[in-house]
C-alpha cells in the first residue's frame, strides 16, 4: 500500500511523533494505523493519550439522568463541522434523542433510530437534517448505565459527557463525590474501574509492549521480564480509575477518596463518550 502525505500527517496527529518517524512505521506496517501506533510504542515513542486511529469529527455528547438518578443515558450526535455543532437547533436535537435514549433504552443504535421524537422516527428527522444543514450527521455512540446513583458531567461544551455509577443513593457526600469523579473520568480517561476488569487482550499487548522497549533499550532478556511487570504495574495506576491518583489530591487515590464517603460505597461503573473516539 502506497504511504501518502496525509497519512503521515494523520498519524502524526494521532500520535504526537515525528513525521519521519511516522513514515517509518507507516511503511513497516503496509500503512495499518493500529500496528504503527504499536510500533512507534515499541520503540519507546512519547506518543499521545488518544486511544483511536480516528481523527476528532464535530458534534455533540449529551449525558443525563431521570429524575431519582438511577439510570442515565449518554449519546453522541456527529456533524462535520464546529458552527454545526454548537447550533441550538442540533444541540435540541441531540437533548431530544438522549432523553428518548433514556426512556427507551435502545439495545443499539439502530434500535434508537427507530424510536420517534413528536411522532417522526429519529431516522427520519436525522434525514432531513442532513438535507437541510447539508451535513453528514449521525448517531455514533448510546450507553445506559444504572445504579443507587448516578452521576452525569458534561465538559467543555458538550465534547466529552460522563456518566458515574454507585452502588448507594444519592446523600450529600456522594452527589459531591459523583461530581469530582466524573470530571476525574472526563480529564484523566480511565479504561476501567479496577485493573480485573481490564480484558486479557489490553494486559498481554502491554506486556509485550513494554518488554519490548526494555529490550529496544538494551535491558538484558531475563530483567525484560520484571521490567516489564512493573511497567505493567504503571499501566494500571495510571488507567484504572480506583487506582490513579485523585486529581484535587495526589496524595490519595480515588479508592481512598471513595472509602473516606463511605467504607462500604463502591463504584459500580462508568461511561465515558467523547467526540471523535
Amino acid at each position: 500500500m502506497a504511504i501518502t502525505a496525509a497519512d503521515i500527517a494523520k498519524l502524526r496527529q494521532i500520535t504526537g511523533a515525528g513525521m519521519m518517524d511516522c513514515k517509518q512505521a507507516l511503511n513497516e506496517t503496509n500503512g495499518d494505523f493500529e500496528l504503527a501506533i504499536e510500533s512507534l510504542r515499541k520503540r519507546g515513542q512519547k506518543i499521545s493519550a488518544k486511544r483511536a486511529d480516528r481523527l476528532a469529527t464535530e458534534g455533540a455528547v449529551i449525558a443525563i439522568t431521570n429524575e431519582n438518578a438511577t439510570k442515565g443515558a449518554v449519546i453522541e450526535l456527529n456533524c462535520e463541522t464546529d458552527f454545526v455543532g454548537k447550533n441550538e437547533e442540533f444541540l435540541n436535537f441531540a437533548n431530544q434523542i438522549a432523553k428518548v435514549a433514556l426512556e427507551k433504552e435502545p439495545l443499539n443504535i439502530d434500535e434508537l433510530l427507530t424510536h420517534t421524537i413528536d411522532s417522526k422516527k429519529i431516522a427520519d428527522i436525522l434525514d432531513g437534517f442532513v438535507a437541510k444543514i447539508g451535513e453528514k450527521i449521525e448517531i455514533s455512540n448510546c450507553k445506559i448505565i444504572k445504579g443507587e446513583f448516578i452521576a452525569p458531567y458534561i465538559h467543555l461544551g458538550n465534547k466529552i459527557g460522563v456518566l458515574v455509577s454507585f452502588n448507594k443513593p444519592k446523600n450529600t457526600g456522594i452527589y459531591e463525590l459523583g461530581k469530582d469523579l466524573a470530571m476525574q473520568i472526563a480529564a484523566m480517561n480511565p479504561i476501567a474501574v479496577e485493573r480485573d476488569r481490564i480484558s486479557p487482550e489490553i494486559i498481554q499487548k502491554e506486556l509485550e509492549i513494554a518488554k519490548e522497549q526494555s529490550i529496544n533499550e538494551g535491558k538484558p532478556a531475563e530483567l525484560a521480564e520484571k521490567i516489564a511487570q512493573g511497567r505493567l504495574n504503571k499501566f494500571f495506576r495510571e488507567n484504572t480509575l480506583l487506582e490513579q491518583d485523585f486529581v484535587k489530591d495526589s496524595s490519595k487515590t480515588i479508592q481512598q477518596v471513595v472509602k473516606e464517603v463511605d467504607k462500604d460505597l463502591n463504584v459500580l461503573d462508568f461511561v465515558r463518550v467523547a467526540i471523535g473516539q
